[in-house]
């Protein structure tokens, strides 16, 4: 299990720098996160499909286990 976020005022949208600033609707981006609460790695969200299962493999090539 991996914890995930709402943020309906786009708070966080700003302070990331996804926040589109036409639309006001946050960037399809995956931050993925180490244990020492750095970003690790930052994904743009081109195809939804294929998406998962990227994410999924850079976590388990790269980031230690507990």
């Amino acid at each position: 299990m991996f914890p995930l976020l709402a943020d309906p005022g786009g708070t966080v949208a700003k302070a990331y720098d996804v926040l589109n600033p036409k639309n006001k609707l946050a960037k399809r981006v995956t931050f993925v996160i180490n244990k020492n609460g750095d970003i690790a790695k930052i994904f743009n969200v081109a195809k939804a499909g294929d998406h998962p299962q990227e994410v999924l493999d850079y976590v388990k090539k790269n980031l230690p286990k507990n």
